[in-house]
């Protein structure tokens, strides 16, 4: 039986504590650092870049309404879907192979969907970039666990890999407003095409091969499932956030996903070499830390999605309005950034995670204050920047509590599953809460509705995720500080 480890408590009794600050950088250390999150960053900006520039790229390639959904399914698809095959591949085959060949895969699609002449052309782009990104994300998670060693280091290039990821995501949806009324909405997937030719040249001369020392055979029988289940399971929860759960095809889809993901279980469970290991999976970091993860990120793209809405539709804010709104609550993610791996240092990954959401769940009540008076609009600033803070705490300390005491060799798997969970939370948020605003007899109703689901499903995650996490002690074990491996599954005890 193993004994339980209290990875997140000082040593009772030591004459001395772990050091607080993080190891200096080499500047070989800073440039692989900024090339993983410069990547990182461009498929964060493709998320939101092209959404307010939607309606003029209907125009101009001639896509009906309910065609404008592929603009944003296309991408998703295949982002999500992919991303534990190829988190697999980079362990057996090497991550620095495979993220070059995601950079390149990406440029070339960016640069299709630039010059895009007709539906169709555009759409085959986005779906390109799509799994350019399920190739990049994993693979640069993965050389980034494994290039910065587990402790301060680690947690420093995480957290500003997690800091960028998120103020990615708020620069798009201002940049894609600024750039599609000066430039044109190409100009959003140009933006894109730049990112990649800049660092493609930049990365076969600082990035490290990293693979696993043995050669498995490929799980084939579990990519299948894994990768059919996903493709499903996001199609249908993408598709249900414009039509609504009731069409045919929503439904089969759902089905089909949650029957490929179920043959997926049951496949790992009997194969020798598994695209998964379940063993993994019952690991308390990797099974809650993925749920605090999957949580903060389909919450807050639901409260940045109501909010859009509520601030242009019932306070009449243009779109350039709004987007300082979020741009004042990126500048609050970068400001959190750099204080969390300290906060990380002191309470630890999992405790940090806790409070995190906890803080992200309390300021999202005050968004159930909101009203159509003018000064309303500080308020939702307020709150959504002071939530973003906590949310982007969660972001950095749910990665390192899933991948924490994770062997190199595994790492891509670890990564694969934080991204996966990142891409799924993305993509279930808006259609489970979402419609809830859209649908209702008036949006200002809608929009508290689903700010008080929103913040109930946040906080008793964080109350469910603190009893899952918190730790144990057997007589006569010790404990040991904040970077060491917590191995322990369910059922060990």
């Amino acid at each position: 039986m193993p004994m339980a480890i209290d990875t997140d408590s000082p040593t009772p009794g030591s004459t001395t504590t772990p050091p607080l600050d993080t190891p200096r950088m080499s500047t070989r250390d800073k440039l692989v650092l900024f090339v993983l999150c410069a990547a990182q960053f461009m498929v964060a900006l493709d998320f939101s870049v092209l959404n307010v520039a939607l309606p003029v790229l209907g125009t101009d390639l001639g896509m009906s309404q309910s065609a404008l959904q592929w603009a944003v399914t296309a991408f998703a698809l295949p982002s999500g879907g992919f991303l534990l095959l190829f988190g697999r591949i980079g362990d057996l085959y090497g991550r620095r192979k495979l993220f070059l060949m995601g950079l390149a895969l990406f440029a070339a699609a960016s640069v299709l969907a630039t010059f895009a002449w007709d539906p169709a052309s555009f759409l085959a782009g986005r779906a390109l970039q799509g799994l350019g990104a399920a190739v990049i994300v994993p693979s640069g998670m993965s050389l980034l666990t494994t290039t910065f060693a587990e402790g301060p280091a680690r947690d420093r290039a995480l957290g500003i890999s997690g800091t960028l990821m998120s103020l990615g995501f708020t620069i798009g949806m201002v940049a894609g407003g600024v750039l599609t009324d000066a430039l044109g909405w190409r100009s959003t997937m140009g933006l894109l095409a730049i990112f990649a030719l800049v660092v493609l040249p930049l990365a076969p001369g600082l990035l490290p091969e990293s693979r696993t020392p043995d050669r498995p055979h490929l799980d084939v029988p579990g990519a299948i499932t894994v990768t059919g289940g996903l493709l499903s399971l996001i199609y249908a929860l993408t598709t249900a956030a414009d039509h609504g759960f009731a069409r045919t095809d929503v439904i089969a889809t759902l089905i089909v996903g949650l029957a490929l993901l179920t043959a997926f279980v049951v496949v790992e469970s009997r194969t020798e070499a598994p695209l998964v290991s379940l063993p993994m999976l019952r690991r308390r970091t990797v099974a809650w830390g993925n749920l605090g993860g999957l949580v903060t990120f389909s919450m807050m793209s639901t409260v940045v999605f109501v909010l859009t809405l509520y601030l242009q539709e019932i306070l009449n804010l243009s779109a350039w309005e709004t987007g300082l709104v979020f741009g004042f609550q990126g500048v609050m993610s970068v400001i959190a950034g750099s204080l969390t791996p300290r906060f990380i240092g002191r309470l630890g990954a999992r405790r940090t995670l806790v409070v995190s959401l906890a803080g992200q769940g309390a300021f999202i009540v005050g968004l159930l204050f909101l009203n159509a008076d003018a000064w309303s609009v500080w308020l939702a600033t307020a709150a959504v920047s002071l939530a973003s803070m906590f949310h982007l705490g969660a972001i950095i300390s749910y990665g390192l509590t899933v991948t924490s005491g994770v062997p190199d060799e595994e790492q891509g798997l670890a990564t694969g599953l934080v991204t996966s969970t990142q891409q799924i939370g993305l993509t279930v948020g808006i259609p489970l809460l979402g419609v809830l605003a859209t649908t209702a007899d008036d949006l200002l109703s809608g929009t508290r509705t689903v700010m008080g689901l929103n913040a109930a499903i946040v906080l008793a995650a964080a109350a469910l995720i603190a009893l899952g996490l918190r730790t144990r002690r057997t007589a006569g074990s010790g404990t040991i500080g904040s970077g060491a491996v917590e191995a322990e599954s369910f059922g060990s005890r």
